[in-house]
């Protein structure tokens, strides 16, 4: 009933509130994107568009669409995908350390499941110093993790600082040791943590060990203390600490999330996970 090409045309408009705006963005004469609303509404029986020289708004029908259009789209996109997949067949014991999967890294596996529907995806988290053992003793075959800056094994993906979270209304003391939740050993953050918090000369009291990222993150927003985490992938609801200068609570740190995998030659299961790491790696510390 729902023409795709008229629905992309449709959604450019309501994303842009502008024909000209979409018709750019979609490469197409401001005629062609006008032609496929018509026809678009003409289908719904609905007017979409309230149009004037100087605006273009969504009526109540168009805003609906709009929920209809990106879900057919999404289901178009799934179908081309799993009818062009390349036939890749085979398992992938895949390690990830866990704040990547509390962020973009589960919907980025949805798709690769999605486009190699033949490809059976094992997942273990844990922490990257764990998974990484896994790996060197063959029970893993891709492990996505961190490594201490400097260090040589793996593929790097990108560098991150790392930086002091805690609740909202945490207040640092101005003295004495900072109050630090951490991850148990072997926890690259946590060796990292003290080790920072050492050369300043504020030192470290271990407040709250948990071995998950929502028992970090529990604790913050109880107030037990801070953790250092990834720039990039802040822990919900937390917020960087507040200091009276970036270098207060000791030098700057570095952190490296890379791949590494278990052979040098790669099965094609692993090359397709690889590839779909890396080319969405912009993605994963948005």
């Amino acid at each position: 009933m729902f023409d795709p090409v008229h629905l992309r045309s449709f959604l450019a408009v309501a994303r842009t509130r502008s024909f000209t705006a979409a018709a750019r963005r979609l490469n197409l004469r401001q005629s062609t994107v006008s032609q496929h609303v018509g026809k678009l509404e003409l289908a719904a029986g609905r007017r979409l568009f309230l149009r004037d020289t100087h605006s273009v708004e969504l009526t109540a029908d168009g805003s609906v669409m709009v929920g209809f259009a990106t879900s057919i789209l999404e289901r178009h996109s799934d179908a081309e995908r799993y009818f062009t997949q390349s036939g890749v067949r085979g398992r992938v014991r895949f390690g990830a350390s866990e704040d990547l999967v509390l962020h973009e890294l589960p919907h980025i596996l949805g798709e690769f499941r999605r486009s190699h529907p033949l490809v059976d995806l094992e997942l273990t988290v844990a922490l990257s110093e764990v998974l990484f053992r896994q790996l060197h003793e063959g029970r893993l075959d891709l492990v996505f993790g961190k490594r201490r800056r400097g260090d040589r094994h793996g593929e790097l993906v990108w560098t991150d600082r790392l930086a002091f979270f805690a609740a909202p209304d945490f207040v640092p003391d101005a003295e004495g040791p900072v109050p630090l939740v951490t991850y148990p050993p072997p926890s690259i953050t946590r060796e990292a943590a003290l080790d920072v918090l050492e050369k300043s000369g504020r030192g470290a009291r271990v407040a709250c060990v948990t071995d998950s990222l929502n028992g970090l993150r529990a604790a913050c927003l109880a107030g037990l203390g801070v953790v250092f985490h990834a720039e990039t992938l802040p822990p919900a609801g937390l917020a960087p600490v507040r200091m009276r200068s970036r270098d207060e609570w000791g030098p700057a740190v570095d952190v490296e999330f890379v791949l590494e995998a278990r052979r040098s030659v790669l099965s094609e299961p692993e090359q397709a996970l690889r590839a779909a790491i890396l080319e969405n790696a912009d993605r994963l510390r948005a």
